[in-house]
């Protein structure tokens, strides 16, 4: 090092060292703070940082089509349930009301159905491999059903609603193919995208574990799916029946 003549202290050599040691402790200091900080701003920190608490989740509020509405109305109305518990799906809407034995409502959600539109299986479908099946036979059914869990294919459990037709209500298959996007389908707020299926109602898993298998595992129950492309009267025709017969009683 080259001394160039100027003095090491301009304003006079210090008498001690002890100011030097404390300006070496306080940047010292200062230099541990800002790592200290600099390390509680790294991903890994932040991982290890205990959340903060989370307000509990609120159930969203059951929202009927009038068609379901119109359902559950008669179908409390009529006691035609006979005290066990029974599902309301509305096609048209792509959603699924569960209720108790007494007619209370218990959860909403939605659902995906066969891909084509119609009303009625065709003749033969639920003795046809999934590859014979063509495309106008992907339907979901209309009508008034006294669904019970059984077996299917593979020991899977299902809740069956019409046997013969291989028609039945269960979580989305492990197996689906990922293009058909059944899980994005589901979570979707437009019901026209929620036809996929080949017939059967598939559902939210939690949904079907939680809600649906307690209330239907013991004694069954019924499920009312609406049509899509006839009128309800026309699938359940006491319900014609029941709506003369409450217009006459409320008619003067």
């Amino acid at each position: 090092m080259t001394n160039t003549g100027a003095p090491l202290f301009p304003f006079g050599a210090p008498r001690t060292r002890e100011p030097i040691i404390k300006v070496i402790v306080l940047f010292a200091g200062l230099a541990l703070c800002a790592t200290g900080a600099q390390a509680a701003a790294t991903p890994k920190a932040r991982i290890k940082a205990k959340p903060a608490p989370q307000p509990p989740a609120v159930e969203a509020p059951i929202a009927p089509t009038p068609d379901q509405q119109r359902m559950a109305a008669w179908i409390g109305g009529s006691g035609d349930n006979h005290a066990l518990p029974f599902a309301v799906i509305d096609k048209n809407g792509a959603s699924l009301i569960l209720y108790d034995g007494h007619g209370k409502a218990i959860a909403q959600v939605p659902v995906l159905i066969g891909i084509a539109p119609g009303d009625t299986a065709t003749p033969g479908v639920g003795s046809k491999t999934l590859g014979e099946i063509g495309p106008a036979e992907k339907t979901t059914p209309a009508g008034r059903y006294l669904a019970r869990f059984g077996y299917a294919a593979g020991r899977q459990k299902v809740l069956w609603v019409d046997y013969t037709n291989s028609v039945a209500i269960h979580p989305i298959p492990a197996d689906a193919a990922k293009g058909e996007m059944r899980r994005e389908r589901l979570l979707s707020p437009e019901p026209d995208d929620n036809r996929i299926t080949f017939g059967c109602i598939n559902v939210p898993r939690a949904f079907y574990g939680a809600a649906l298998r307690p209330l239907f595992q013991k004694k069954g129950g019924y499920v009312y799916i609406l049509p899509d492309t006839r009128s309800a009267e026309d699938v359940f025709p006491r319900l014609r029946v029941h709506a003369l017969t409450t217009q006459a009683r409320l008619t003067p």
